[in-house]
Order: structure tokens, then C-alpha cells, then sequence
């Protein structure tokens, strides 16, 4: 997990400001999601729920690019890949400034430290499970028997893409929407 401050300080301004998904906007969320993905989904939080919806909604403006269009099987699976791609958050039960702690304890530690914390109790074992959470989301989805490319994206999508899984261009669209570039 990189540090990319500019990303992370947007992430946080948004997270103290975020407000709970309107009902309609979780219809439309759920509706592309499977009866487990949707209980994945709905136990992230306010503010992951909001992000995941936003970067859906972005991907669903922009599957042209794929030669998609809304509603279309191909693009099924992006569409949960986008909203459920952080649902490994959830594991670690971090809040707002839990989280800020983790990212700057990985720049200082170095993210592969997340094993050896997760073993230890309280905080720490909190902090080592949140710098997890790509590949604890993607075991959640694969145990809720996702697709195997919302399950390589929760896990891929902070990796570079040569090291991806999924095709390519889906996975640039998917990051563009995370990193708010579309």
C-alpha cells in the first residue's frame, strides 16, 4: 500500500464530511451485487459505502470506454468490483483515525509489517490487519463466491498493473474512478 499523500488527504476530507448513502443510492448499488455481496457491502461503512458507490457510479459513466454499456453482462463484474473493492476494511475495524494511524504506521514500518502486527493484540493487531485488507477482502468475496475478478481486483487494486490479474483496461478504469480521475 502506497502512501500517496494527495489521494489519502482527499480520502480524509471526505470521510469527516461523508454522509450516509441515500436509500435510492443503495438500490442501485445492491441491485449489481450478489444477495452475499451485498451483505459484504453493507457492513462497510458509512464512508466506504459512499466511496465505493461514487467509484461505481463513475465506472458506470465510463464503460463506453470498454465498449460496455450499463447492464451489460461483461460489465457486471467491474461494477461489483468497484463496489466492493475496500470490503476488507471491514475485517480490521478501524475507524477514521485508526486508519490514519495504519497508513502512516506502514510508511514507517513498512506495510509488510501487517502479518507480524495482526498476530499482537489490541491496536496493533488492528493496524496489521487494515494494511491486509486487499487480500482479507478478497478472501471475504471469494468465501461469498464472487466472481474471481472482483476477487483478484479486491486484491490487486493497490498492486501495479503489470502484476494484475484482470484486464488491464478495466483495471485502469477501476483506479481512475478510486483516484477520483474521471
Amino acid at each position: 500500500m502506497k502512501l500517496r499523500p494527495v489521494h489519502r488527504a482527499r480520502r480524509f476530507a471526505r470521510t469527516l464530511v461523508a454522509r450516509r448513502p441515500r436509500a435510492e443510492d443503495l438500490d442501485w448499488a445492491t441491485s449489481h451485487l450478489t444477495e452475499a455481496e451485498q451483505r459484504l457491502f453493507l457492513k462497510m461503512s458509512t464512508a466506504d459505502r459512499a466511496h465505493s458507490i461514487e467509484v461505481a457510479r463513475a465506472v458506470e459513466a465510463n464503460l463506453d470506454r470498454l465498449g460496455l454499456q450499463p447492464g451489460d453482462e461483461g460489465a457486471r463484474w467491474i461494477m461489483a468490483a468497484a463496489l466492493t473493492h475496500d470490503v476488507g476494511k471491514t475485517v480490521a475495524g478501524l475507524g477514521t483515525y485508526g486508519r490514519v494511524m495504519a497508513t502512516l504506521s506502514a510508511a514507517a514500518g513498512g506495510a509488510d509489517m501487517g502479518p507480524h502486527w495482526a498476530e499482537k493484540r489490541g491496536m496493533t493487531r488492528k493496524i496489521g490487519l487494515y494494511l491486509q485488507y486487499p487480500k482479507l477482502g478478497a478472501d471475504l468475496l471469494a468465501m461469498a463466491g464472487s466472481d474471481e475478478r472482483v476477487v483478484a481486483w479486491a486484491a490487486e487494486h493497490h498492486e501495479p498493473e503489470e502484476t494484475w490479474t484482470v484486464p488491464v483496461e478495466a483495471g485502469r478504469l477501476l483506479v481512475a474512478a478510486d483516484d477520483e480521475e474521471l
